[in-house]
């Protein structure tokens, strides 16, 4: 391992330039593991969490230790023609097929409990049934095997641009560990913060959707193959979205919360005025005989 690399800066600008890319690919990751881990018990969706961005890791790197056939993954292996619209697919076309199909059916089955409020209604049944088996309940071992799967597909292409970029396979594992040790210092706060806010968690799994049919389509050969700061434009179209639709949320959250600390101070300071002023009837009675009374011993002393 020749390890004078590193004295060239042009190294140190690849290396960074791969770790920019890889955190800003691993968004989708990072949400699919959140909705994924959020099946297993609460008590171990903290090491779940970690293990499976361990098992991403693992995928990365060796995927990495294979770059020369990887360059061969986006080779036609067979071609459909239809008049109107013709595209080669190779192994790249097929596993994105695959992968961003069952994204766009994890999404919208998600979606679709969290509608019908199927969590909701579970949690309520096991608390009054403890020894009850939550159905959307899975094992440590299958959210580890899911994620390590769905890696395939988000890395695949970030895998292929690393090939691209660097020449020396030390820096292409050096960048994807610092990504993944990154993600993993903050994957509870973004889990965490998720799952605490419905409205956060439907975002999630919009996105989660959308970018299965981006996925769909790029396997299909339907694409502008235009790309803004080392992403392909239509992926960044949505990112763009997500983060507009995030400020929104949390534009909306802060005045949620604003407005019921309002409302809450409101109250009690008009519970506060009710007390002092008004006056029980017993209250209102012994004024009244005090009053006459004063009156009497009044008339008695003329």
């Amino acid at each position: 391992m020749d390890l004078t690399i590193f004295a060239d800066l042009q190294t140190w600008v690849t290396l960074f330039t791969l770790l920019f890319l890889e955190l800003a690919l691993g968004v989708d990751n990072i949400v699919f593991i959140t909705i994924t881990t959020d099946r297993l018990p609460p008590e171990k969706r903290h090491i779940g969490r970690r293990l499976g961005l361990a098992g991403a890791l693992l995928m990365r790197i060796a995927f990495l230790s294979v770059a020369s056939w990887l360059v061969h993954m986006t080779t036609p292996l067979f071609t459909i023609n239809l008049g109107f619209w013709a595209h080669g697919f190779s192994i790249r076309d097929l596993v994105l097929l695959i992968g961003g199909g069952y994204l766009v059916y994890k999404g919208i089955v998600e979606q679709r409990d969290m509608l019908r409020l199927t969590e909701v209604r579970e949690r309520a049944a096991l608390a009054n049934d403890p020894s009850a088996v939550s159905s959307r309940t899975i094992g440590l071992g299958q959210a580890i095997a899911t994620i390590m799967a769905m890696d395939v597909v988000f890395s695949i292409d970030s895998v292929i641009t690393a090939v691209g970029i660097a020449d020396h396979l030390i820096v292409m594992v050096i960048a994807v560990i610092l990504a993944i040790l990154l993600m993993m210092v903050f994957i509870d706060q973004v889990s965490n913060f998720i799952n605490r806010h419905a409205e956060m968690k439907l975002l999630a799994l919009a996105f989660i959707t959308m970018i299965g049919l981006l996925l769909v389509t790029e396997s299909l050969g339907i694409a502008t193959h235009i790309e803004v700061f080392g992403m392909e434009l239509e992926k960044l179209i949505v990112y763009c979205a997500l983060a507009f639709a995030l400020v929104l949320e949390l534009v909306q959250m802060r005045y949620n919360t604003n407005l019921r600390t309002f409302e809450e101070q409101h109250a009690a300071l008009s519970e506060g005025g009710a007390a002092s002023t008004a006056e029980t009837p017993a209250t209102s009675e012994a004024r009244t005989a005090s009053d006459a009374g004063d009156g009497g011993a009044g008339t008695d002393g003329h």
